[in-house]
């Protein structure tokens, strides 16, 4: 599940793969990513900024996505420098709270903003894979009581349930065929069935 990410999040055609190797600083386009402190926060790159490199009406910027956080500070994050060694650790300890996939090969980054925002450096359209995944936030955000405290860092009203969490759900999901390797990311490495059922 992303996180951060925003709720539609289809693959947008921006190679930062092209601008990464001719700026490699994220804040350069980016600039407002260094004082912001609320997930609302437009930071896609200012017209002037693209305006450095690019000819009038050459590019469209589109609309900020919207996000189901309630509570983010880049600021803070970015005071922090990178934090890939600090995933990294958590996933080599097998602490990381959902399924790895290539995620641990993208953490030899030098790039902060990397850390959570992978695989940037290959990507020619931006989708949910370059978002940060929640298990990353609990690498560090982990004094919460999943599923109970979502709303410390989720906006109460965003529907959060997984797309598989729907009518029979409840009496299917112990099925052999469920992947179950990425429940602890809600529910929390503690978590029993009898806590429901």
């Amino acid at each position: 599940m992303a996180w951060g990410a925003a709720e539609i999040l289809h693959a947008a055609p921006f190679s930062h793969k092209l601008h990464l190797e001719l700026i490699p600083q994220c804040t350069t386009c980016h600039t407002a990513a260094e004082s912001s402190t609320k997930p609302s926060d437009n930071l896609l790159p200012a017209p002037t900024v693209c305006a450095k490199c690019h000819k009038p009406g050459e590019v469209t910027i589109p609309a900020p996505p919207t996000t189901n956080l309630a509570h983010l500070s880049h600021a803070q994050h970015l005071k922090m420098r990178n934090v890939a060694p600090i995933i990294a650790a958590a996933i080599d300890k097998k602490d990381y709270l959902q399924p790895v996939g290539n995620i641990r090969a993208q953490l030899d980054t030098k790039i902060a903003c990397e850390a959570c925002h992978r695989g940037l450096h290959e990507s020619d359209a931006v989708n949910r894979t370059n978002m940060p995944q929640m298990a990353d936030c609990l690498v560090c955000h982990n004094q919460i009581d999943n599923p109970f405290s979502c709303e410390k860092c989720h906006d109460p009203k965003a529907n959060l349930k997984p797309a598989d969490h729907v009518g029979e759900f409840h009496s299917t999901h112990n099925k052999p065929t469920v992947d179950k390797s990425g429940c602890a990311v809600c529910h929390g490495r503690s978590f029993h069935c009898l806590g429901c059922h």
